[in-house]
Parts: C-alpha cells; sequence; structure tokens
C-alpha cells in the first residue's frame, strides 16, 4: 500500500526523533584494563555522554580511574589523580578514585564496641584504622553485577566481605552504582546489608584538580565553598576529639568562597600544623535527609565547577597534604603536596568511640544507603 504525505512525514519524523534521541543517549562500554599477577582480568566501564563527560570505573577498588570533563571553552580535561595502568592500582597507593569501606576515614586505635563486645581492626596508619585497614575495600576485585546504557548510563559492582576481615563483624555485601545522565552528574550509590551487627560507612575517594589532572597546576587558587559552622578538631593522630567547634574566625570557614590556599600555612592554626594542612571532617548545616550540597570548588582559570552532594553528614577535606612527589601518574605527571584534593561526604571519623556523633551500626535486615553526586558545571570568566 503507498504511503500518504502524511504518513511518510510521521515515519520521517519518527526516525529523525530515533536517531536524536540515540545521539543523546549515555553509553556504556566494557572493556579490559589489566590483569593481575595471579592471572584475573580486570575490567572497566566506561560511560560517556554526549556533553563531553567520561568516567572511567575500575573492578579494582570500584575505582574512578578517569574523569573528563569540558571547561568554559569546551576543551576537555581528565580532572582526577590516579595511573594509566593497573599495576600501580595493586601496590600501595594513597586511594586514587577508590571505594572506601569498610569505615572510611579512621578509627582510633582501631578499637570500637559493639553491644559489649571489644572488636581490634589491623592498623595500618600510624596507631589508628583508616579506610577498612591493611586490605580494604578499595584493594578488592569486585564484580561487576549490571552495565547499562540510555538516558543515563550505569555500572553497578559487588564485594562480599566475609566475617572477621580486617577485624570487623559480620559477612558485609556491598554495592556501588554509578550513573552518568546529560547533565553533567555522575551519581554513586553506595548500599550494603550484613547477617551480623556491624559498623559501615563508605565513600569515594577521588582526587581532584578542576585545571586538570596533567596540566601540573595546584590547588590552592582554587575557590572552596563548605556549608558547615563547625568542623570537628583532631588530636595528634587525626583522630576527633568528640568535639564539634565552630568555623568562626578559624582557618576553618569555607561558608563564602575561599582559596584553599589562603590560610593553609597558617603557622598559628594548631589544626592545620597537626594535619600538614587540611585532612578534617565538617559539619554539614544539613536540613532533612535527601541530598544537600556538601562542597562547591571553582576553578578561575578554567571555569570548570564541581558540587558535591549527599545525603551523609559530614564531609571530610584533604588537600592532598601528603602527596610528597614519589607518585608518578598520569601521564608521567608527578604527584606533589597541593595537586589534588579530596572531598569525602560521609559518617563522622571514630563515630563509633563518640556517642555525640551519631551512630554508624548496621544490623541484619537493615540496608544501610549513601547517595552521593558529583555535578560539573563551567562559571563565565
Amino acid at each position: 500500500m503507498k504511503a500518504s504525505g502524511l504518513g511518510t512525514a510521521c515515519v520521517a519524523l519518527a526516525a529523525s526523533t530515533l536517531l536524536a534521541t540515540s545521539a543523546q543517549a549515555a553509553r556504556a562500554d566494557r572493556s579490559v584494563f589489566g590483569t593481575t599477577p595471579g592471572g584475573q582480568s580486570v575490567e572497566s566501564v566506561t560511560l560517556t555522554n554526549a556533553k563531553g563527560m567520561t568516567v572511567r570505573i575500575l573492578a579494582w577498588g570500584a575505582v574512578i580511574q578517569q574523569l573528563s570533563v569540558p571547561d568554559r571553552h569546551g576543551h576537555v580535561d581528565d580532572v582526577v589523580l590516579g595511573f594509566d595502568t593497573l599495576a600501580p592500582y595493586l601496590g600501595k597507593e594513597p586511594y586514587f578514585g577508590a571505594s572506601i569501606g569498610r569505615y572510611a576515614n579512621r578509627i582510633g586505635a582501631g578499637k570500637f564496641t559493639l553491644d559489649g563486645k571489644a572488636y581490634q581492626l589491623s592498623i595500618n596508619d600510624g596507631a589508628q584504622s583508616l579506610h577498612g585497614g591493611t586490605t580494604g575495600f578499595d584493594h578488592k576485585l569486585w564484580t561487576i553485577e549490571k552495565v547499562t546504557s540510555g538516558p543515563e548510563a550505569s555500572v553497578t559492582l559487588s564485594y562480599t566481605s566475609p566475617d572477621g576481615e580486617e577485624g570487623y563483624p559480620g559477612t558485609l555485601t556491598a554495592r556501588a552504582t554509578y550513573r552518568l545522565n546529560e547533565k553533567n552528574e555522575l551519581a554513586i550509590d553506595y548500599s550494603a546489608t550484613t547477617d551480623k551487627p556491624t559498623i559501615v560507612n563508605l565513600t569515594n575517594h577521588s582526587y581532584f584538580n578542576l585545571s586538570g589532572a596533567l596540566s601540573g597546576k595546584s590547588i590552592m587558587d582554587q575557590l572552596l565553598t563548605i556549608p558547615a559552622s563547625r568542623y570537628t578538631p583532631t588530636d595528634a593522630g587525626l583522630i576527633p576529639t568528640g568535639e564539634m567547634r565552630s568555623v568562626a574566625g578559624t582557618a576553618f570557614d569555607f561558608r563564602k568562597p575561599t582559596r584553599i590556599g589562603a590560610r593553609v600555612t597558617d603557622g598559628h592554626e594548631e589544626q592545620l600544623v597537626l594535619a600538614h594542612g587540611y585532612d578534617h571532617n565538617w559539619v554539614l548545616d544539613r536540613q532533612g535527609s535527601g541530598l544537600s550540597l556538601g562542597a562547591r570548588v571553582e576553578d578561575p582559570a578554567t571555569g570548570r565547577v564541581l558540587e558535591v552532594w549527599s545525603d551523609q553528614p559530614g564531609m571530610q577535606f584533604y588537600s592532598g597534604n601528603f602527596l610528597d612527589g614519589t607518585i608518578v601518574g598520569k601521564g608521567s605527571v608527578i604527584y606533589r603536596q597541593g595537586s589534588a584534593m579530596a572531598l569525602e561526604p560521609q559518617r563522622f571519623p571514630d563515630t563509633p568511640n563518640h556517642p555525640n556523633f551519631g551512630s554508624a551500626r548496621l544490623d541484619p535486615g537493615q540496608t544501610y544507603m549513601h547517595h552521593m553526586r558529583y555535578r560539573f558545571l563551567t562559571s563565565a570568566k
């Protein structure tokens, strides 16, 4: 039967709509990134949208290995530190892009008590337990469960931590889902379930430099905002004292956009001396239980802006103090102090030992959830 002119037009419109929708669909591509010395294949999934943003996630550590975004002129750069190959991720490195667990940040002396029973975690940071212990989730091979393309490109990975691993009670099954949309937003959803009472605190540990990971430029001229009226000062071991101190009149007041380097060398601020810069948790001025802004960074030179949104109560800001020039990263760039910053939304450090910090407890039948989002924008010059 011969199509009418109207029918032909409708077919053409439908075809053009399909092509436009397809062109705008975010894409997920799966490939092999490397192989462990034991012969295990480590896959990666690359998420790409039509706006020029690309994110590569590794099955090793559920790591963000690459995160490329455009600047105000449309020039695209990778803005996270890391390595070009798998081998350096397998060794001792500062958690570049990793998913952190079971407990992000520090637990004093690696000790906590749950239901009257004392637990001793592995010690890997002076006298403390840091980021899950000697072999945390960052050094585990996660399983890629699902990969999708469409309006959002996504990948879901999982890791099951056995009872007693690193000293933690209970078999914990953790999942990380990364979702990229056409608004240049990367959402990360962490979840976990357990078969015994335990503690959990999951986050991502990407190191950002909005000038570009290969630029060699310092983050110290970038502008940081943290909407928090209080922070948690620490002792010499970088363990919170339990106090929630006002940021007013201190080097920790980022309630308005402030150059990161403006006060970082203030020798009169004891907390900066103890941590060799910023490595502290801010008590976010949250309202409600949903996503809220936890931090905003702007690079005046490129116009790139990063907003970190989360449903967690705290924001750990680390100014890269212990990048000491001994690590050679992507493109043979040497990573030095100030090469990047980490912004880690999470429950407070050492929460299990400070009742006033809330609870990090997870019981059987419950599901731990942490929703976070990296939103990338550009500002005018």
